[in-house]
């Protein structure tokens, strides 16, 4: 059962994913599939809503190419360790395009039952990749002193 997980895992990243076919979608997802990510405070919905996300993807970044690092499962769960390089030519969740070459590296979980996968749940750097954006300076060029005044509004905001 673990490899037909797994193919079925390796399927999405190639085949949606990389290539850009979204038919494929509605075979390997069931209808009520679960997509966790911290991009939006809500999961994307359905096959359909899988579809949307990865569109807002791929106009962000035509050229991205996923590389499975790692995988492996248990029972019903697959883990994916992935990085995509991509070119940053078009809007990002609001960010204008920037021209910029990057990295991303994540990790999905996904459950499969049967024949398909119902859930998945997905980290990232995101940070990392805005940061090779050019939208956020590197943290290490942040001065000491703007860094601690940060701290101590996060947690002064916590208090409230």
């Amino acid at each position: 059962m673990s490899a037909t997980h797994e193919a079925l895992v390796r399927r999405g990243i190639e085949e949606i994913l990389n290539r850009g076919d979204m038919a494929v979608a509605r075979e390997i997802f069931h209808d009520d599939f679960t997509f966790h990510t911290p991009v939006r405070a809500e999961p994307f919905r359905g096959p359909s809503g899988f579809v949307d996300y990865v569109s807002t993807i791929r106009t962000a970044f035509p050229d991205i190419r996923f590389t499975v690092e790692d995988l492996f499962s248990d029972t019903d769960r697959v883990v994916a360790r992935w990085s995509a390089r991509l070119t940053h030519t078009g809007d990002f969740f609001g960010i204008p395009p920037t021209g910029a070459s990057a990295t991303l590296t994540g990790i999905h979980v996904y459950r499969v039952t049967g024949d398909k996968i119902a859930e998945e749940w997905q980290e990232l750097n995101a940070l990392g990749l805005i940061q090779q954006l050019g939208v956020l300076p590197d943290v290490e060029k942040i001065p000491r002193p703007v860094l601690v005044g940060l701290v101590k509004l996060r947690r002064l905001a916590r208090r409230r």
